[in-house]
C-alpha cells in the first residue's frame, strides 16, 4: 500500500510550513517578499480558487434547474 498523492502533498505543505514558523520564531525571513506582497498573493490565490470551485459545481438557482437536479437524483439512486 501506498500513500496517496493528497497525503503527500498534504505533508510536503506541512514541513514546509512548520520550517517556515521557525524561521520566523528566530527572526529570519523565510520569504524574500514583503507583508503586503504576501497578503496579495494569498488573496489573489483564495479568489481564484474560489471562482474555479463556483465555476466547476453546478449551480442551480432557476426553479427548472432545481427541479433537473432532483430528477438528476432520483435517476442516480
Amino acid at each position: 500500500m501506498k500513500p496517496t498523492k493528497s497525503t503527500i502533498v498534504r505533508t510536503i505543505v506541512l514541513v514546509v510550513m512548520l520550517v517556515n514558523q521557525l524561521l520566523a520564531a528566530f527572526g529570519k525571513s523565510p520569504l524574500p517578499f514583503s507583508d503586503e506582497q504576501v497578503d496579495t498573493f494569498v488573496s489573489t490565490v483564495l479568489t481564484v480558487l474560489s471562482a474555479l470551485w463556483a465555476w466547476w459545481k453546478n449551480n442551480s438557482f432557476t426553479k427548472h434547474a432545481l427541479a433537473a437536479d432532483e430528477y438528476m437524483k432520483e435517476l442516480k439512486k
